[in-house]
């Protein structure tokens, strides 16, 4: 994590301690994988103590050790990484290439938080705890992956990341946006299916099982078509770019969706190439 770019100048580094654990942690629970411990690299910085307050608060409340790693001085913004290890708890390991035809989509708790968490935070007004420290799905992840068919965590934004699980698996998810629950108003609805930072589980199961963790179905996976990920909108908007947050408060443009209506049962479709 890069200070300007994954969190604020001046954001109380126990925050960013606990944020950088949890995203990646957030990974291990999208394999359903048992935390045992986690690598460090920090530069050093302005209040160092603070952080490893807030790291050891994070790596307590998901069970990991600190296994070692390296610190450095430089100059310019502050560059943090962690490397989580974890225990696999399942064979195989739940990946993102396993969807079929006729699984559905389902996704844990709802997208959106983060993007008003970080509007909080620099606001100086209202929640930001979404931004500020994450909630890795642990629980959620080791219940689920003796079930799944796929399952990948939601860091940069539903519709992108569903269409990268989409392309590991050799096929089209078409997504029903209505269905996905959303924390921010409902005018908003584009935006938080858009935006990163959420870190829930999206998964796929066959079709008529029920998941093993509380989650909602937003969608159906279909055969392999040119588009490898639809959303489902009425109307359909003249412009879908897929947007990650920045700690500048800025959509950092990732440039893979492209706007299109294209024949459907639905009366809107936008591709997601």
């Amino acid at each position: 994590m890069v200070e300007g770019v994954h969190f604020l100048s001046g954001q109380d580094p126990a925050d960013v301690a606990w944020k950088l654990v949890a995203t990646n942690i957030s990974d291990l629970a999208a394999k359903g994988a048992e935390p045992i411990g986690v690598l460090l690299g920090y530069q050093l910085g302005a209040r160092d103590a603070r952080f490893v307050e807030g790291l050891a608060e994070a790596l307590d409340h998901y069970g990991a050790k600190l296994l070692g790693g390296d610190t450095t001085s430089g100059n310019g913004p502050q560059s943090l990484g962690l490397t989580a290890i974890g225990r696999a708890t399942v064979r195989p390991v739940p990946s993102r290439s396993g969807a079929t035809a006729g699984d559905g989509i389902w996704m844990t708790g709802a997208v959106g938080a983060a993007m008003l968490g970080l509007e909080a935070l620099q606001s100086g007004t209202g929640d930001s705890t979404a931004y500020r420290r994450p909630q890795a799905r642990l629980a959620e992840g080791l219940a689920l992956a003796s079930q799944v068919t796929a399952m990948m965590d939601v860091s940069d934004g539903l519709l992108l990341d569903a269409s990268r699980m989409a392309k590991a698996s050799a096929a089209t998810f078409a997504i029903d946006s209505a269905a996905v629950p959303i924390t921010a108003p409902e005018a908003r609805r584009a935006e938080a299916l858009r935006w990163g930072d959420d870190y829930e589980l999206l998964f796929t199961l066959p079709a008529g099982i029920e998941p093993a963790a509380a989650a909602t179905r937003i969608g159906e996976v279909r055969a392999r078509a040119p588009i490898p990920c639809f959303s489902m909108e009425s109307p359909c908007p003249q412009a879908i770019r897929a947007v990650s947050s920045t700690a500048k408060g800025k959509p950092r443009d990732l440039g893979l969706l492209r706007p299109n209506c294209v024949d459907s049962p639905s009366p809107r479709v936008t591709q997601i190439k």
